[in-house]
């Protein structure tokens, strides 16, 4: 018998979709943790207080009770209710039930709406610097990425202006992130009107995501739903129960979309996932309970609190931040003083003091060498323990 093998190959997908390097980061704290060394996460964007407890108790009662069966593919309805209710409550909304399509996290939602409107030669728009997983989705589902350069002139975020300026002729969907990771910058309340008429008049699609909604700073928060008389039929809502409610480990989210898009968002939930899980869906209708509600609002005062202390600290020890982030828990630094290789400073740190923060390199290709990523999604006095270990450090370099 020939042990002669022919070498298999991958799809050729795969050579264009990168690994996300805040992981390997990630992998390697955890193994200096194994080996006793004490490390300070702030390089994964995962809030650390424990879901709140009315949720926890939600989905204990619906284990109980036997509520473990497939929902609807498009979601419980209880959920959408609950849902539609809370925007139409806080935003000043008239949405409808039938427009809400629950889904395993955000991640889910996005392949839907991007399997829906993208194929073969589609071209998506959106920022560099951005969540490097866009693109990736993007790439799956075999689309043109159109990657335009964002900085401190432009608040880190698509304009009007921009898009105009950059828009083609395979244009169909342009993507923006508001509050936006890394930056934690948002689009204001008179940019997005802009940008909602423009994409209007090219007949295009806006999605926009707004998984940070709700952990905004010093202004309201907003959705960019807001203020449209009729809900439009070019823009599409991408949302989580992951970053504002705390539920990352229940992979739930959600999105909004126009009515011509609900059956090619059903079909495709129905042959990728059948449904959310349920018992993440049952315990997140307890996540709009007003107790839940006061809970998370004092935690979002306190990630401010977190905000205003590293954001002092870290232009004291001479990283530049030219824009304070109103939104997320993320602070998006240019290190250049110190380094002109991001990833080598990134993991120079991590090795010398047990500090673990993100490269620049995942989230773009705009200068990501000048770049690194904070996520204040620790306690203050841990943040206080890496200031002082990144400010001993830089002493020495």
């Amino acid at each position: 018998m020939s042990n002669h093998f022919v070498k298999r190959s991958l799809a050729q997908r795969m050579e264009t979709i990168k690994p996300f390097h805040v992981m390997s980061v990630l992998g390697k704290a955890k193994a200096l943790e194994q080996q006793g060394r004490d490390v300070i996460h702030l390089e994964v964007g995962e809030p650390d207080f424990n879901t709140p407890q009315p949720i926890i108790d939600a989905g204990i009662h619906a284990l109980k009770t036997g509520k473990v069966h497939y929902t609807p593919s498009l979601g419980l309805l209880a959920l959408r209710e609950a849902i539609v209710d809370f925007y139409n409550t806080h935003y000043e909304l008239t949405l409808a039930v039938e427009n809400v399509v629950i889904t395993p996290g955000a991640s889910g939602a996005l392949l839907l709406v991007m399997g829906a409107l993208i194929g073969s030669g589609d071209a998506l728009m959106l920022a560099d610097p951005g969540y490097p997983c866009n693109q990736n989705f993007v790439r799956f589902v075999e689309g043109d990425i159109q990657a335009i350069a964002v900085d401190e002139i432009n608040n880190y975020q698509l304009t009007a202006d921009l898009i105009a300026q950059n828009w083609q002729n395979n244009t169909k969907v342009v993507l923006l992130a508001s509050p936006s990771n890394p930056t934690g910058t948002l689009v204001s309340e008179q940019e997005m009107t802009k940008i909602i008429h423009l994409v209007k008049e090219k007949n295009a699609y806006l999605i926009v995501d707004e998984i940070y909604q709700g952990l905004v700073y010093d202004v309201q928060s907003q959705c960019a739903l807001t203020g449209i008389e009729a809900f439009d039929q070019h823009i599409i809502i991408i949302n989580s129960f992951s970053k504002y409610f705390q539920m990352t480990g229940w992979r739930l989210g959600w999105c909004i979309v126009p009515t011509d898009l609900i059956q090619a968002c059903e079909h495709l939930s129905q042959n990728l996932f059948l449904a959310a899980p349920t018992t993440a869906q049952q315990a997140a209708i307890a996540a709009f309970l007003p107790e839940t509600l006061a809970l998370l609002e004092q935690r979002r005062h306190i990630f401010k609190q977190r905000r205003d202390y590293l954001y002092e600290q870290l232009i004291t020890l001479g990283f530049k931040i030219p824009v304070k982030p109103q939104g997320a828990f993320y602070l998006y630094c240019d290190c250049s003083a110190f380094t002109q290789d991001s990833m080598l400073f990134v993991q120079d740190l991590l090795e010398e003091t047990g500090v673990a923060i993100a490269p620049g390199i995942d989230f773009g290709c705009h200068h990501p060498e000048r770049y690194v990523r904070f996520a204040y999604t620790r306690d203050i006095v841990y943040l206080e323990q890496a200031v002082q270990r990144i400010k001993d450090y830089l002493l020495l370099i």
